[in-house]
């Protein structure tokens, strides 16, 4: 119920959904409206229907997906109907977006008559560049996709058929090669017999496996030729009849090569992988829960078991957003007329030699730095591994043109760079800290045991394993509300006032407070009743290794305790707060938003460091830039010498190797052209990253416009300097914002 409800918020916040359009071009004045209303737009309509080609030129339709489901099919879900399967039919074009900036329009038929959903989207073929088909039962799915094709001039694509078969099948080709076994050799045995498992086994026919060799298992058994001419199998599933006795799905497994599982979780024990021929390859993609489980299939034999899921958390996970995206991406841009069987073997041998290829280190920091080399662990590349738009879309467009089926001709020598254009670098940079905090989760304790959304928070970094949170509070309290949010989690707690650790932490405290005012009895009271005192002190004391506080409470109060108790590092004399702002396409770190409120020279020096450190956690390197109204020396008082000061005492110091300058005001700094073409001088040769505002007044403000009005993503804030790893909530913050800071503390505590 922790996970639905999380669900259900997100899909219903303002505004509800997922998807929204926006305007490409200029709307602000009386003569933008003309142009792209009346009567301007007159002039493209009389171009297009002279030429209907012009479409795409003057229109959307170029980079235009229809997306079309009558929901008989979602996974996991079943026959919902069309009007229940419209959030995933709009999660699929985001990914469309997000992977390839491909727009969508989805529209849900509500209707399971072929011949009128042919019908329907045949008629839409005038508004898109592309069509694709998700989520309609088999067999009716392949008819529909079939009749498509013949009818419009367009790409259609149904992905339940064929990106499944792209994805394994480039990890077939992969696992074969590492085995040493010849794809015309391979004995197939298949699990499943749907639209994702026929599509799949037609694939592989593609890439060389014998048709012959293919033995189906549905759910009466292996799909034989005596039971296609008895008519009790469909035309798609008769394709694969075998002329092999009647059996079961054991019979089937017994001396295959290869397992290929596209129906429901468990049906394959340690003993029928035994049975396999030597080296064998098990691809157990049932989700959620695969026929056979990864370590169980690899533990049920001593040879080379290549093994791949459906999951992303064991290696080798067979996931469709590596295809599709990339597969209309190199579609639409030769304008192609189809998504021929030319253009996915390009695409499932694209995804093959990347994976070959040595993987960048931003890559394997996205994955917590796992090694990522060619071999058993890693036949496929990386979901997030942005290489892989840049290596598929190009062999796709390459392959439509080399069959004859695009309208336009391409530059493929070009081409990366116009992808590089069109998308950006973006490195999806929280998931680079969750999944490097992946590999080796520390302890963290939340102050706020109590509160739901600490609870759910910590149910949240439980399942993405990101860290071991302990709930300090009243224990009965924590598991009362676990229960009532209905979270499937056994939490640690540590409830003060009944843990074993109370007097050795009054004890600690009373140490470090003695002569500052704190009595013994004062020390033992506020370890007992005041958990942000206790959490400091149980960092303090090597018991916790982070710790998260300041959801319900003001954040200087919640600050006060960890700084008088862990106090800031060895190299630090003051600590700050940082907040991480991402936009398209560039990411920033701005400081100080919370802690200092009118900070000397040096300490925005030590600021300045601080921050550049941070930066570089997350795989930027830093470029920092002392804020101020003033540039240069242009205006000379008290206010604009303290942060030309405190960029001078950076630069001169000797640890710091980022490019430092300052003062100057934020539109210079962030603007290439303005430093570049008036300040040629300047220490900075590309637009700042590290923004340090003068005083807290102006960083608090700076950071909350460009969130709000500049459409950011802020992350923090996240506290610097201090001695271990703290970090201080805003009042308000979201479970997704504690999930992220309980990352950045856990990636902190790694390194320390």
């Amino acid at each position: 119920m922790g996970l639905d409800e999380d669900a259900l918020d997100y899909h219903r916040r303002d505004p509800p959904g997922k998807v929204a359009i926006e305007t490409t071009k200029p709307t602000s004045t009386q003569r933008d409206l003309s142009l792209a209303y009346s009567p301007g737009v007159a002039a493209p309509c009389r171009a297009i229907a002279d030429d209907p080609a012009d479409a795409y030129t003057y229109t959307a339709k170029g980079n235009l997906v229809g997306m079309v489901s009558n929901g008989s099919a979602v996974l996991g879900l079943g026959d919902i109907g069309a009007q229940a399967s419209k959030p995933v039919i709009e999660g699929k074009g985001v990914l469309l977006k997000r992977f390839a900036d491909i727009d969508v329009f989805d529209f849900e038929l509500d209707t399971a008559d072929p011949d009128a959903i042919v019908e329907a989207v045949s008629l839409t073929e005038p508004s898109f560049g592309g069509i694709h088909v998700e989520d309609i039962k088999a067999p009716e799915c392949f008819e529909i996709e079939e009749r498509l094709r013949e009818r419009m001039d367009i790409p259609v694509y149904h992905d339940d058929q064929h990106g499944t078969a792209i994805v394994s099948g480039a990890a077939l080709l992969n696992a074969a090669d590492i085995v040493d076994k010849d794809l015309a050799d391979l004995e197939v045995a298949f699990a499943g017999a749907g639209a994702s498992a026929i599509a799949t086994a037609e694939f592989y026919v593609s890439l060389g496996v014998p048709r012959e060799n293919v033995t189906m298992v549905d759910s009466s058994g292996i799909v034989t030729t005596d039971r296609a001419e008895a008519g009790a199998v469909n035309d798609y599933k008769a394709r694969f009849a075998s002329d092999r006795p009647a059996g079961d799905l054991a019979d089937a497994m017994a001396g295959a090569d290869v397992f290929v599982g596209l129906a429901v979780g468990d049906l394959v024990d340690p003993e029928m992988v035994r049975s396999m021929a030597d080296n064998p390859i098990i691809f157990a993609m049932a989700n959620p829960d695969p026929e056979i489980g990864y370590h169980e299939a690899k533990a049920a034999r001593d040879d080379t078991v290549i093994a791949a899921t459906g999951r992303s958390d064991f290696p080798n996970q067979v996931n469709n957003v590596l295809c599709f995206p990339f597969m209309f991406r190199g579609a639409l841009d030769v304008r192609a007329r189809e998504i021929n069987e030319e253009m996915k073997v390009a695409a499932a041998r694209a995804l093959a030699e990347l994976a070959r290829e040595d993987v960048p280190d931003a890559v394997a920091k996205a994955y917590g730095d796992e090694p990522l080399r060619y071999g058993p662990e890693y036949l496929i590349p990386k979901a997030l591994d942005p290489r892989v738009l840049f290596e598929v879309a190009p062999a796709v467009a390459r392959a439509a043109v080399e069959s004859g089926v695009t309208r336009v001709d391409l530059d493929l020598d070009t081409y990366r760079e116009d992808l590089e254009a069109r998308l950006g670098k973006d490195r999806e940079m929280m998931r680079i800290i969750l999944n490097k905090a992946k590999t080796d989760p520390k302890r963290v304790a939340l102050a706020e045991g109590t509160n739901p959304t600490t609870i759910r928070a910590a149910a949240q970094m439980v399942s993405e394993g990101i860290a071991h949170p302990i709930l300090l509070g009243d224990r009965a309290t924590i598991e009362g509300r676990v229960e009532d949010l209905g979270l499937d989690f056994d939490p640690e707690v540590v409830d003060p006032a009944a843990a074993d650790t109370l007097d050795s932490y009054a004890d600690r405290l009373y140490d470090a407070r003695k002569r500052k005012g704190l009595t013994r009895v004062e020390a033992e009271d506020r370890v007992r009743t005041d958990t942000d005192y206790f959490g400091s002190v149980m960092v303090e004391a090597g018991d916790a290794d982070a710790l998260l506080t300041g959801l319900t409470h003001h954040y200087p109060s919640a600050l006060r305790p960890p700084l008088q108790v862990i106090g800031t590092a060895a190299d630090a004399e003051y600590a700050a707060g940082v907040y991480m702002l991402a936009f398209r396409n560039r990411v920033i770190f701005v400081a100080d938003t919370t802690v200092n409120q009118d900070p000397g020279a040096d300490e925005l020096a030590e600021i300045g460091r601080h921050t550049g450190e941070l930066a570089r956690r997350f795989n930027v390197e830093p470029r920092a830039a002392f804020l101020s109204y003033s540039n240069f020396g242009s205006v000379d008082n008290a206010g604009t010498r303290k942060p030309r000061r405190a960029a001078e005492t950076l630069r001169d110091d000797p640890a710091v190797d980022f490019p430092v300058d300052g003062e100057m005001q934020a539109d210079t700094a962030v603007v290439e052209d303005i430093v570049d073409g008036t300040y040629d001088f300047a220490e900075l040769d590309d637009p700042a990253n590290v923004l340090i505002f003068p005083n807290l007044e102006a960083g608090n403000i700076g950071y909350k416009l460009l969130q709000r009005l500049g459409g950011a993503d802020a992350v923090g804030p996240m506290l610097v300097g201090m001695d271990e790893p703290v970090h201080v909530l805003q009042r308000g913050d979201e479970v997704k914002d504690i999930v992220n800071l309980a990352g950045v503390a856990v990636v902190d505590a790694q390194e320390r």
